[in-house]
């Protein structure tokens, strides 16, 4: 189930960058269509007033990532393995069940919003293009290894500087925009309420950890350096990648603030956004948005749809992994296969997107503190991390993370329910 990099990868990469790779994905992928357009109505609705709550991502992301990351380094399994192992097939059932109803209705939604953000560029319905996106996802996952597929991802990341520039070129009030960032003010309006819950609710998700702990502990290979050398890159990477996705988060709220909340216009998808924002700040802002958005689809998918097919592979021990030939491991490619053709027959079905997203984040809701849980948990067993458990103090950040995620959650489902 390993696999190596290709060949000549090391002299085309500065060492240090290979090195964190699995982190920067794992935590880019965080930032995928469902998260920007959260992030746009957010930025729509309440202004610059929550950019604060976008780089509050950061620490909870890079606590996560850097528990991951030591948890497959010390492991060699993947989250659900190890789970499997530890805690048994009811258990592991349960984490199995959360992350795999998710993931599949948040590629439906990707899916459809990737094309969607192709159809604002070109001008063409989004319909026509859900199936070549959703037939290009395929014969990336099935033709690259795994060390081919992350460096095709590695560097498809530059394209979320896209966002950044929007955020530019909508002309936000800076002066306003850096205290409203700095400061945080907590406000119990009804507006702020929701859409604050609505963004941390929704920032980190089951997948994203899990993809972590399955590239450190199945796909990459056991690293040359000493240990303590292995784990300060792994933590390297993890604040690496939770700065640069919070950033981008931020960009992404700073965009629809600076135009569409300053002309209190709602939107209620990342596509509407960036449709919206051309009138508002002009062509070249929302081509960059909707460029932007294309590029959080096309790293946010590979990852969604691998992660099914690894959860439900080591569930049932099958062979398993992007660098296994097809025929050695029909089991998994048919999983990673079905996934994306159910999410194109969703999209081509005109299912209401926004429903599924609903009751994703119900199931979200109670399946990401899950698996946060379980990953803490095994971070610090001895018959998992051997003389390297995570320290008490990473494991009470972790604790922290998961109060924090899991209480947004539950209120973030609650204000949906009209409790609030």
């Amino acid at each position: 189930m390993s696999g190596g990099r290709p060949d000549g990868r090391r002299g085309a990469v500065p060492a240090l960058v290979r090195d964190i790779g699995p982190e920067l994905i794992s935590a880019a992928s965080d930032n995928d269509p469902t998260n920007v357009g959260t992030a746009a109505a957010v930025g729509a609705r309440t202004g610059y007033q929550l950019c604060w709550l976008a780089l509050l991502v950061a620490p909870l992301l890079a606590v996560v990532l850097t528990i991951a990351a030591q948890v497959g380094a010390a492991g060699r399994q993947g989250l659900q393995s190890l789970t499997l192992k530890r805690y048994g097939r009811r258990v592991a059932a349960v984490l199995l069940v959360s992350v795999v109803v998710v993931n599949l209705v948040t590629i439906a939604a990707d899916l459809q919003a990737g094309a969607a953000g192709i159809g604002v560029l070109a001008g063409i319905d989004f319909r026509w293009l859900v199936a070549p996106l959703g037939a290009a996802l395929a014969g990336l996952l099935l033709a690259g290894r795994y060390g081919q597929v992350v460096a095709v991802l590695r560097y498809l990341m530059i394209g979320f500087a896209a966002f950044g520039a929007a955020a530019v070129l909508a002309h936000p009030q800076w002066p306003q925009l850096l205290r409203a960032s700095l400061v945080p003010v907590l406000s119990l309006r009804p507006g702020e309420m929701s859409g604050g819950l609505a963004l941390l609710g929704t920032t980190l998700t089951s997948y994203v950890f899990i993809w972590e702990t399955i590239g450190r502990g199945v796909e990459e290979p056991p690293h040359p350096a000493p240990g303590g050398s292995r784990l300060t890159r792994a933590r390297a990477g993890a604040v690496i990648g939770a700065v640069f996705t919070a950033v981008i988060l931020w960009f992404m709220m700073v965009a629809a603030a600076a135009t569409l909340g300053r002309h209190h216009q709602a939107v209620t998808s990342a596509q509407d956004a960036a449709q919206m924002l051309r009138p508002l700040a002009g062509p070249g802002a929302a081509d960059l948005f909707a460029a932007g958005l294309v590029i959080s689809a096309v790293v946010a998918l590979p990852v969604l749809v691998a992660t099914t097919a690894y959860v439900v592979g080591a569930h049932f021990n099958w062979r398993r992994g992007l660098s296994e030939r097809i025929g050695h491991a029909r089991g998994f490619y048919a999983i990673l296969v079905a996934s994306i053709v159910l999410a194109v027959a969703v999209s081509l079905a005109d299912i209401p997107v926004i429903g599924m997203l609903l009751a994703a984040s119900v199931i979200a809701g109670f399946g990401t503190p899950i698996g946060l849980v379980l990953l803490i948990r095994l971070a610090r067993d001895p018959q998992v991390m051997g003389p390297q458990p995570i320290s008490r103090r990473l494991a009470a950040a972790g604790w922290a993370t998961t109060i924090i995620t899991g209480g947004f959650g539950l209120l973030a489902l609650l204000a949906a329910a009209g409790a609030f």
